[in-house]
């Protein structure tokens, strides 16, 4: 089978594109970066997914597509850019899916579709209104709406699968990395708040930082310490092709993550044990991140479980750095 990955040389696009070739199939890449890779059974076109022409180069010929490819950001400036690589860029992979005959499309959204900081109930499952509070969330949703409309006038097979946010084990002990820099290293989240224009939490932060690197355990205003699923990149990538190979799962929506959120305190004390860096507790002006998402359909219906938990990933990139 030819299957065409966007965003092949992302987290979890170059996991995938590996395995894919891996196990034999031909393989089309569609992103703005080169994936490095030369073996046979794989070409990649370099390009932006809102530039119909690009897409249009490489959906031709392929049997299946794994729209992973997103612009992930929530600095305000940013929205346009968001909005047109999210709404635009999927609209043309649709279209381009209906237009070659493609016969399935597998659809990276978010659990940032779910209000995720005013939650209804608990855990998080699919029937959980989708009530964004980012555009970024908005627009995985605007993009599930597209695939949905696509599937029900035009006939395209699709599958949305919606992640937890997802690491690569590594990152998370890298202050500077994109996701677990700010959420887990009080400097590195005190820059993002800065480029939010967040005064309020850059002020309860700034008298933290004396110039060295910390560990940081956020609480919301109330005192109740943040808490989340963080994902895997390699489970993600697993539940990628169950849903890509699994006939079950055409039309249905799925939550893709651990079994279980892992608490801050929790996380903090394995990082800070590998890391040996001090940490600092501040209560933020701001409601605690705290919630749970269910992944009881995507077990039902791909039999989709995980391997890795929070101390697991520590463990294996301390293992991989030698450390």
């Amino acid at each position: 089978m030819q299957i065409l990955v966007t965003g092949g040389s992302g987290r979890i696009g170059r996991l995938v594109v590996a395995e894919l070739l891996q196990r034999g199939d031909a393989v089309v890449s569609l992103d703005r970066r080169p994936c490095g890779r030369t073996e046979p059974g794989f070409r990649e076109v370099l390009g932006r997914f809102d530039d119909g022409a690009a897409v249009e180069a490489a959906t031709e010929g392929v049997d299946a597509v794994l729209h992973l490819g997103a612009l992930m950001s929530w600095v305000r400036d940013d929205v346009p850019n968001v909005h047109a690589a999210n709404v635009t860029g999927t609209f043309n992979v649709l279209q381009a899916a209906v237009r070659f005959g493609v016969r399935k499309l597998v659809f990276a959204s978010s659990g940032e579709v779910y209000p995720e900081t005013k939650p209804v109930y608990l855990p998080l499952d699919e029937s959980h209104p989708t009530r964004p509070t980012s555009a970024y969330g908005l627009s995985k949703l605007l993009g599930e709406q597209r695939v949905e409309f696509h599937q029900r006038v035009h006939g395209l097979p699709s599958v949305i699968l919606r992640f937890s946010h997802t690491q690569d084990a590594g990152e998370l002990l890298d202050p500077d990395s994109f996701f677990s820099g700010p959420r887990f290293y009080l400097r590195a989240r005190i820059r993002q708040q800065e480029a939010f224009g967040n005064t309020t939490v850059v002020e309860a932060l700034r008298p933290l930082d004396d110039g060295a690197e910390k560990l940081l355990l956020s609480r919301g205003q109330d005192g109740t310490v943040f808490r989340m699923p963080i994902a895997d990149s390699r489970d993600i990538c697993a539940g990628v092709l169950q849903a890509l190979d699994s006939d079950r799962a055409v039309g249905q929506v799925m939550n893709l993550g651990p079994d279980e959120p892992v608490s801050f305190d929790h996380a903090i004390a394995v990082l800070q044990k590998a890391t040996g860096l001090p940490v600092v507790e501040a209560r933020l002006p701001m409601p605690a991140v705290d919630y749970a998402t269910s992944r009881a359909r995507a077990r039902e219906i791909l039999g989709y479980r995980t391997r890795w938990n929070f101390a697991a990933m520590v463990a294996d990139a301390l293992e991989r750095h030698g450390q």
